[in-house]
């Protein structure tokens, strides 16, 4: 329970602390509200408004606005003047905390998306592959395949089946060029998909036809109601095989990437110190 009010306190005292110069009354602003010290001006209530709101809006919008911006404001006076000392000392010390990363998280992430190199060769990708090759097992299936959804009253249905099945150079052009009339369709069959994509995108297929479907060199055709699928799986993985490398790769570029990353950071946070310490900004006294 004391977890979860200092979860919502802590978002109420960030705003309150991190804004509070800005709510101290300055001379050369309207004020429209206050409560006690603090103080709301027409420019913020301006900020809520843009030319296309209608009056009757506006004011509902700036009513309600005031009514929690004060109740915030009350509610964090009386806090300050009844929570025990030490746990408002501990509020302070995580909004203190929750400030200093938010700035140490932006800067640092500012310096790596300038420096960051991106590009990596596929020697990279590869060795790291052959290294860790025990963190790329599959924890579910993958199929190669290609399919056409059409209407079932289609006139050219035989001939489509027999281009998708032969599947040759002249067979994909062709198929290609009459795509407008499927309904849906994958012609590339040299990508790993994941079966659950499978059966979202083939209706009639269900977990129950999984023995049928994780079968190599595999064609079928199935129904429903209004349609016709063909369904070509090439290639199949099981779970627990070896995930192939052209699979793993995606994962395998965000892993390597994430390391520079952190060595960037690590580098920066080495030579902010030294600089410090060279142009006497940071000194240990013992």
């Amino acid at each position: 329970m004391k977890r979860n009010f200092i979860g919502i306190f802590i978002g109420s005292l960030c705003f309150a602390l991190t804004a509070c110069d800005y709510f101290k009354k300055s001379e050369d602003r309207k004020v429209v509200v206050r409560v006690n010290e603090s103080y709301l001006y027409e420019e913020d209530i301006k900020a809520l408004i843009n030319e296309d709101t209608s009056p009757e809006d506006s004011a509902i919008i700036v009513s309600n606005y005031i009514t929690r911006w004060a109740t915030q404001q009350l509610l964090i006076d009386r806090a300050e003047l009844n929570l025990p000392e030490s746990q408002q000392k501990e509020f302070n010390d995580l909004v203190n905390n929750y400030r200093n990363e938010l700035y140490t998280n932006a800067y640092t992430d500012a310096v790596v998306s300038r420096d960051l190199d991106t590009s990596l060769n596929k020697e990279e990708i590869q060795q790291y592959y052959e290294l860790n090759k025990e963190n790329f097992i599959l924890n579910e299936d993958l199929l190669k395949l290609r399919y056409i959804n059409l209407a079932k009253n289609s006139n050219n249905l035989e001939e489509i089946k027999s281009k998708f099945l032969r599947f040759n150079e002249k067979d994909q052009q062709e198929l290609t060029d009459i795509a407008l009339q499927f309904k849906n369709y994958s012609m590339n069959d040299s990508v790993w998909v994941k079966t659950k994509s499978v059966y979202n995108k083939i209706g009639p297929l269900s977990v129950e036809d999984r023995p049928r479907l994780l079968k190599k060199s595999n064609f079928m055709e199935l129904q429903d109601s209004l349609n016709v699928y063909l369904v070509y799986v090439k290639d199949v993985l099981t779970r627990n095989e070896q995930a192939p490398l052209e699979y793993a790769s995606a994962t395998i570029r965000e892993i390597l990437l994430n390391k520079r990353k952190q060595n960037l950071i690590k580098d920066l946070e080495k030579d902010i110190t030294k600089d410090a310490i060279k142009n006497n900004e940071f000194e240990i006294f013992n």
